[in-house]
């Protein structure tokens, strides 16, 4: 039985191996951070009820507590952590507006975005100078368009693979196989582009497709979510994403219900994580600077820097494709609205607003600025790579000449954390690598304009939420291994700053 009290509960069950316990409500909805005192059981299986503070309402929560041994001999206390079975996660009534509104805020901040950057004054937070009609917005040429390249990215993932990458364990023990070639079809794809455009395709043109390809993409993105949530109403419920299976339509849409919606061994996720989104990125700062130098005699030192720094960035997620497997997008988030619309339309839309500025404003930049520009963007990816390939080497092989000397935490779940290194400097070393990149992305574009700097400002919020998200959750896998880890190493991703 639970009997609440305010913030504190007691907690009694009769099947398990513990005589009881003090219970805390958590920050995070259903997850429950608990302190048990008593000897119990490692994967005892526990029926346990989120109380809902200052409401009258109560849910059942199925899910295994996880206990971390006590650190000290004779110790009885220990902490526990609780994995979700999959049922219903939260209560998602009072999130509903706010969901709504991103559905509809989230588009229209990508067409802000497309229009401001080609208007005179650029002013990040001012109007644009014009609205374009929907006659200007719809263009079946640019959904046609869209679908050739969707068709190509798909036939380049069925590709034969140069190796095939298996998923994190499911709550089914099953677990799912990846094709890792990513690489291949940015190569692939960058050679058919070249023919094309020596036999005459006119991929300069594409600046002017932009707004209707970016009104066909996010068409097709709400068609594509609707069609993936009405797929998840029959998926089992292992199959389902603990934050996506609510209850709520709107907000399951959002989130996405299902974890992996697949077609036989088509993962649409992982497809559209680092594939049409981010290899359509490249190509458009490419027409970029190509309609800049049909524009100007040549491209810019600017444009070369940014389409440079942006295809490096690419490319090397493409190259490490597989440890996308390791992200919270792939093993935690469902598939719906927020991912696909940020894969297919906000990534190549947004993230090619320094080429998109630089092609209508113009910034002279000379050799010395340059010359430190590419400083900072050389310390950014050294950090960045340094610190993921650091981890991923750890993960597959601790015993590696490279990780072996490092300082590690054990943790109750049988793995270990990093303690030195780049992971004993700050807790997320490859968000501070990624903020130095996406500054040097920016700084060609000069300082007279907020705009080119957007990405950078969503970035830092970007990596600020998840990096607070990543918190949550290695608190609850790693329990009382994470809180020593935290008190090692204080400072989150800029050290000495947060």
């Amino acid at each position: 039985m639970v009997r609440a009290r305010r913030l504190l509960g007691i907690w009694r069950q009769k099947d398990g191996g513990c005589a009881g316990g003090r219970m805390s409500a958590g920050k995070d909805g259903p997850v429950l951070a608990a302190v048990q005192q008593g000897v119990c059981g490692v994967g005892d299986s526990w029926k346990s009820r989120r109380i809902v503070l200052g409401r009258t309402k109560m849910e059942i929560k199925v899910g295994v507590w996880r206990r971390e041994p006590a650190k000290q001999a004779g110790d009885l206390r220990c902490l526990w952590t609780w994995e979700s079975s999959g049922e219903r996660s939260r209560d998602t009534v009072a999130l509903s507006p706010g969901v709504t509104a991103m559905l509809v805020l989230l588009p229209a901040t990508m067409f802000h975005l497309l229009l401001v950057a080609r208007s005179g004054p650029a002013r990040l937070l001012g109007p644009p100078t014009y609205l374009p009609g929907l006659e200007e917005l719809w263009s079946p040429q640019a959904l046609l368009l869209l679908f050739i390249w969707l068709a190509l990215q798909v036939a380049l993932y069925l590709l034969p693979a140069r190796k095939v990458a298996e998923g994190l364990e499911l709550k089914d023990k099953s677990r799912l196989r990846y094709p890792i070639n990513g690489f291949q079809a940015l190569v692939l794809t960058a050679l058919l582009v070249g023919l094309g455009v020596s036999a005459g395709l006119p991929l300069g043109a594409l600046p002017e497709m932009l707004l209707p390809l970016a009104f066909a993409t996010t068409l097709t993105s709400f068609i594509f979510s609707l069609l993936l949530y009405m797929k998840a109403l029959a998926a089992p419920v292992s199959a389902l994403a603990p934050g996506g299976n609510s209850g709520n339509c709107i907000y399951d849409f959002f989130l996405g219900r299902e974890l992996n919606p697949r077609l036989g061994s088509f993962d649409f996720k992982y497809f559209c994580e680092l594939r049409p989104g981010l290899i359509g990125w490249v190509f458009i700062n490419l027409a970029l600077l190509i309609q800049e130098a049909e524009l100007r005699g040549s491209p810019s030192l600017a444009m070369w820097l940014v389409n440079a720094f942006q295809l490096l960035y690419v490319g090397d997620a493409l190259w490490y494709e597989e440890s996308v497997l390791t992200t919270m997008d792939i093993i935690h988030d469902g598939f719906g609205f927020m991912l696909a619309f940020g894969d297919l339309a906000w990534v190549p839309f947004t993230y090619s607003l320094q080429a998109q500025f630089l092609l209508y404003h113009p910034q002279p930049l000379g050799l010395p600025m340059a010359l430190l520009i590419c400083l900072i963007k050389v310390i950014g990816y050294y950090i960045f790579r340094g610190a993921n390939s650091q981890k991923n080497t750890f993960r597959k092989n601790p015993s590696d000449p490279s990780v072996a000397g490092l300082e590690t935490i054990p943790t109750a779940t049988g793995r270990q954390l990093l303690v030195s290194g780049w992971w004993g400097m700050v807790r997320h070393p490859n968000y501070l690598g990624d903020l130095i990149m996406a500054l040097a992305w920016s700084l060609p574009c000069g300082v007279s304009h907020l705009l080119p700097y957007f990405y950078l400002l969503y970035f830092t919020a970007l990596l600020v939420h998840r990096e607070a998200r990543d918190e949550q959750q290695c608190l609850r896998k790693y329990g009382r291994a994470w809180q020593e880890y935290c008190k090692r190493v204080p400072y989150r991703i800029i050290p000495y700053v947060y």
